[in-house]
């Protein structure tokens, strides 16, 4: 079993799912409830990455991050280190490639979210930030743990893409998904199968949350 690999996905994962909550809220904040009559240029963006082959992806982060990319040179000018073939390399990958399963959800929630109640929170004095964390994030709840199980999900089961930034260097870049990978090229299938279900216990616990606490959520607080 490789413990070090699924321990190394569990991190990314993690540090994945708090930094697209972190961006993710005032971005689909946004798209929720901008005007912008630009703003279906921004919603394709951020759905690129549902659509564009995950190698593809990867080589495009792999030139920003690079020594001679945008990102790569800033990373460097303030660390002194490199972001490819890095746990640092991984965590930016990791963000841009599951921002879709997050943003999404989220901003789904904060439409449904009735207008009037927003409205009359503004009429009470209360500001645009606090309606948001007052309003709109508590009315929002399920969408938003929907978001952040699926950001999470679906960064644990990453391949292409980290394996195109991060390589396959243990204990620093060396995925769960890429452990299993090996083990089947190696011919180690019970080793391989191990892992498997591993990770498919857990996906299907993250889901089985993902809905129980939806519905756990509505039977509390029913919007009829």
């Amino acid at each position: 079993m490789e413990w070090q690999a699924i321990w190394l996905s569990l991190r990314l994962s993690f540090w994945t799912t708090l930094i697209l909550v972190a961006i993710g809220l005032p971005a689909a904040h946004w798209l929720a409830f901008s005007r912008h009559r630009w703003k279906f240029l921004v919603e394709a963006v951020v759905a690129l990455p549902l659509v564009l082959p995950p190698t593809v992806l990867g080589f495009y982060i792999l030139v920003a991050i690079g020594p001679h990319g945008p990102l790569g040179k800033a990373y460097a000018a303030l660390t002194g280190g490199m972001l490819p073939f890095s746990f640092q390399g991984l965590l930016v990958a990791s963000v841009l490639y599951s921002m879709p399963f997050a943003v999404q959800p989220f901003a789904s929630g904060f439409a449904a979210v009735d207008r009037k109640l927003i409205e009359a929170s503004w009429c009470l004095g209360v500001s645009r930030t606090g309606t948001f964390f007052r309003v709109i994030v508590p009315l929002s709840a399920p969408s938003i743990v929907t978001g952040m199980i699926l950001s999470f999900a679906h960064t644990l089961g990453e391949f292409g893409v980290v394996l195109m930034v991060g390589g396959n260097l243990a204990g620093i870049t060396r995925t769960v998904s890429i452990a299993i990978f090996d083990e089947v090229e190696g011919l180690e299938y019970s080793a391989a199968l191990h892992t498997s279900l591993l990770l498919l216990g857990i996906s299907f616990v993250v889901l089985a949350a993902t809905y129980g606490l939806r519905r756990r959520f509505w039977d509390v607080w029913p919007m009829n």
